[in-house]
């Protein structure tokens, strides 16, 4: 068969039309319902019969199609799709010009309009049906790809006339949902016959779903329901192309008026292998109201908490440039209450909003480090150097370099001069790291965690760029809370260079996996069969309670990673227990007499106290026994030891002292002893998640 040229065709020879038989509505009836308006060569029933498959209703015999009928029939169904696609363009380009100055239409030419736009979409129908039919030839089947037909049905049969539509609205509206409704079928129509651009199919679909909502001004419900519909057409092609940023931005348009979740859009859109470079103007429609408006005015206009403003209105000035005078207060506003914020998750929708925030807040931390997908970031040069150098070199090359590995210098990362957007991206998020991983008793900032620790451990990968954020980092408080997540945890899946799998024969991506997908520093995190299952949009961010031990192990095998080098982190094997290199190991104030590594016994009381002696003696040897066997079985050698040092101007403390120093510890920013100190205690209380609190009521095992 020679090349179809959209000009080498007459149109004579198109001698078969075929069009869906259409119900009341003026909408495709069916899959099957086809009928020839003039008589050709042949009849396309049996075409559609072999490609579809018999139905439960009986059919007429078919006959065979041999490959120089099917050839026929394409270029005829071409020839007629191409005289229709020049007349949509001619008219659509001539009303698009003359829109502010023509008159409007009456209902007659708008009808006029959708009869000739809809039989351009059926042309294309019916040369999909034959083109991609189970006996065409292979050189038959890539014509629709070669020629790019569903670029070309969606741009001139579907977009040109959408967009003349909503330049004419209001008094478009009827006529504009009429034609919406007509595509949308079409297309739902060739995502289940034409699988060959599925695709396609999907982002169209999304597409038009998101102008059916942005029409819908008077009825809510019918707008979240559309907004619902294209959201699921958006994520499910970006399942099927995780690392492409066009999606994201269409998702983030969807995600008003959530708008921390359309930050996490956004940037996601411009730090993916293949971003989407428009998304650089949209983000600053979600930017600009932060960064020019007052606090009253946005409040007025949404309902965003005060914190996520200053969280948004931070990122803003990092991105734009612009308003610098906002940056700091803005960091500290969001800084300085954060802890309380996530304090205050009490109720269990509390909870689950702030689970799903914590892992956009640390994503969208990570894309401010990368200066949000920009080529002159220092991280991103670096990492791009790193990848040339390896392709670069051969293969003889590569085991050379695996040898000489350990005893290679890394290239010096003033190189890549950082730039003071960068820094200060780095201080901001590092501040919010000091804050987040300080509460390491509390389960509810571990995807948070989750997401921080696959940002470093990417980083790792490449010594130049972790060169730029390694001194920075508190690499002593995540020890602390790997160290934590290890009471709870079997090692077994941890200590190995695989990653950890649940017991499941399918893999069940944590919320924060789906959310992550994609982006640059995860493409060596995941094992390539780890997304094989498709839950539902709602399914795929519900938290589910054996996420909980899931999400530890992944962290506590992230962790294992980076330390295994002892760069940053540091593990030992025979007391399974996780610290930091000498340089790293610096005093937290206010965290070490809470800190889960931190073994030793407290300051010693004075045992003369009344109160105290009496409360001692009252406990028995036995009951002694049974508090140290409860609470203190893991570090029992430890606190044998130390009841035996001695101490300069203090008593020997007997057994039950260090068993009572364990247990509640004085506090230490007095200076005072435990007898003295009007509130001595710091009761160490789970449900505050490691935050000391100071009391006058002792414990009643004191």
């Amino acid at each position: 068969m020679g090349l179809i040229h959209r000009d080498g065709l007459e149109p004579e020879n198109h001698h078969i039309v075929l069009l869906p038989i259409m119900s009341r509505e003026g909408r495709p009836q069916s899959t099957t319902g086809y009928g020839p308006m003039s008589k050709g060569l042949f009849s396309l029933k049996s075409l559609i019969h072999n490609f579809r498959g018999p139905r439960n209703a009986r059919l007429p015999e078919t006959r065979p199609i041999s490959q120089e009928q099917l050839v026929a029939e394409v270029k005829g169904i071409y020839a007629g799709l191409a005289m229709v696609e020049s007349k949509c363009i001619e008219v659509d380009n001539a009303q698009s010009s003359t829109k502010d100055t023509s008159p409007s239409l009456n209902p007659d030419q708008w009808q006029a309009l959708i009869a000739l736009h809809r039989t351009l979409l059926y042309e294309h129908h019916d040369f999909f049906l034959a083109s991609q039919h189970p006996s065409a030839s292979p050189a038959l089947r890539r014509l629709a790809s070669k020629y790019a037909m569903p670029a070309r049905m969606w741009r001139y049969g579907i977009h040109s006339f959408l967009e003349l539509l909503r330049h004419r609205l209001p008094a478009s509206l009827e006529y504009m949902l009429t034609f919406i409704y007509l595509a949308y079928s079409m297309m739902a129509l060739l995502y289940e016959t034409v699988p060959t651009f599925e695709d396609s199919w999907i982002e169209c679909l999304g597409d038009l779903g998101r102008y059916r909502m942005a029409i819908e001004d008077d009825n809510t419900k019918d707008r979240e329901v559309w907004t619902s519909v294209s959201r699921h057409w958006y994520s499910k092609a970006s399942d099927k192309a995780p690392t492409t940023g066009r999606m994201y931005h269409h998702l983030a348009i969807l995600a008003r008026p959530n708008a921390l979740q359309q930050l996490f859009y956004y940037t996601k859109s411009l730090c993916v292998p293949n971003p989407f470079s428009s998304a650089r103007e949209s983000i600053m429609t979600l930017f600009d109201p932060h960064l020019n408006g007052t606090q009253t005015q946005l409040k007025k206009k949404t309902q965003l908490k005060k914190i996520d403003a200053a969280f948004i209105r931070a990122h803003g000035v990092l991105f734009s440039g612009k308003s610098n005078h906002l940056l700091a207060p803005s960091v500290n506003e969001f800084v300085n209450n954060l802890d309380g914020h996530i304090a205050k998750q009490g109720s269990e929708s509390d909870t689950k909003e702030w689970l799903e925030n914590s892992q956009y807040i640390a994503i969208v931390l990570g894309c401010a480090l990368l200066e949000y997908g920009s080529e002159s970031n220092a991280i991103m040069m670096a990492i791009k150097t790193s990848r040339t150098e390896e392709a670069e070199s051969t293969e003889e090359g590569a085991q050379a370099k695996k040898e000489e590995e350990a005893d290679r210098v890394p290239v010096d990362p003033k190189i890549f001069i950082p730039n003071q957007r960068f820094l200060d991206a780095l201080d901001f998020v590092v501040r919010t790291h000091k804050v987040v991983f300080r509460r390491f008793k509390d389960p509810n900032v571990n995807p948070y965690l989750h997401v921080t620790l696959s940002f470093l451990y990417h980083m790792s990968h490449f010594p130049t760029a972790m060169g730029y954020i390694e001194e920075a980092i508190p690499w002593k408080l995540i020890s602390l809370m790997l160290n934590e997540h290890l009471k709870s945890c079997s090692v077994d899946r941890i200590e190995s260079e695989d990653f950890p799998r649940s017991n499941d024969e399918t893999p069940r991506p944590l919320p924060e996996d789906f959310a992550q997908r994609g982006l640059l520093w995860v493409e060596k995190y995941y094992p390539e069969d780890f997304f094989t299952s498709k839950p539902d949009d709602d399914e795929r961010y519900f938290e589910r309670a054996s996420m909980t031990v899931d999400r530890q192990e992944r962290c506590l095998w992230l962790g294992y990673c980076l330390a295994t080098p002892g760069k940053w982190l540091t593990y030992d094997k025979s007391t399974r227990q996780f610290g930091v290199p000498p340089q790293y190991n610096v005093e937290i104030p206010g965290l070490e007499a809470d800190a889960p590594t931190q073994l030793e016994p407290g300051p010693r009381t004075n045992l003369e106290n009344s109160a105290h002696a009496a409360a001692v003696q009252a406990l028995s040897s036995i009951q002694l026994l049974r508090a140290l066997a409860t609470w203190l079985r893991p570090v029992l050698p430890d606190l044998t030891n130390a009841a035996h040092r001695n101490v300069r101007g203090r008593r020997r403390p007997t057994d039950r002292a260090v068993a009572r120093s364990a247990m509640c510890c004085p506090i230490e920013s007095t200076g005072q002893c435990a007898s003295e100190a009007m509130s001595p205690y710091v009761v160490r209380d789970p449900d505050l998640y490691g935050v000391p609190r100071p009391t006058t009521k002792r414990p009643n095992w004191c």
